[in-house]
């Protein structure tokens, strides 16, 4: 591929992930309400995909020796604790990022 077609490429995925962020705000804006299903999913999704991705991060896990699962859960543990302690997303998952990776690479 050439270089022109790659920013060509390029130029238009922006211009369309773009387009697709503005748009709900141009439709929705002003007079018009959102709908209560967009409303609805807004507060609904951020909690589906979550439990997603904490069954996607987990479905791997081999019971086999310790050293497999015990981080994980332990870390999972520590993401609890924390957002129960701070209600604070960010804090929750750094924590148990970190401790994952302390347990990870010096412990186990």
């Amino acid at each position: 591929m050439r270089d022109s077609m790659l920013w060509l490429s390029v130029a238009i995925i922006a211009l369309t992930t773009a387009a697709l962020r503005f748009l709900p705000f141009l439709i929705w804006s002003g007079a018009r309400r959102t709908p209560a299903l967009i409303e609805r999913l807004g507060r609904v999704l951020p909690y589906a995909i979550m439990g997603m991705l904490v069954v996607y991060c987990l479905k791997d896990i081999s019971f086999t020796a310790a050293g497999d699962f015990v981080p994980a859960f332990v870390a999972c543990a520590v993401v609890v604790l924390l957002h129960v302690l701070r209600r604070n997303t960010l804090i929750s998952i750094i924590g148990g990022t970190l401790c994952y990776m302390v347990l990870v690479q010096l412990v186990f």
